[in-house]
């Protein structure tokens, strides 16, 4: 019969790692999301809305970006 120690330093080391990825997995996802939502926001007004913020549509891009960092 087999015997693993799970309190190694190398399952911990383990357990960390994937903790830490599935943090980026769900991290990236959820900036990928808000930029998504902030672009199709800023997208529905019109010229002369985006003017009366101070923006253009060629602005829009660069503001999504900018939300999540």
């Amino acid at each position: 019969m087999a015997a693993f120690d799970t309190s190694a330093p190398a399952a911990t080391f383990s357990q960390g790692r994937i903790a830490h990825f599935a943090k980026s997995v769900v991290g990236n996802f959820a900036a990928w999301n808000d930029q998504r939502v902030t672009r199709k926001s800023l997208s529905k007004l019109s010229a002369r809305e985006l003017d009366d913020i101070g923006l253009s549509f060629g602005d829009i891009e660069s503001i999504a970006k900018r939300i999540t960092r």
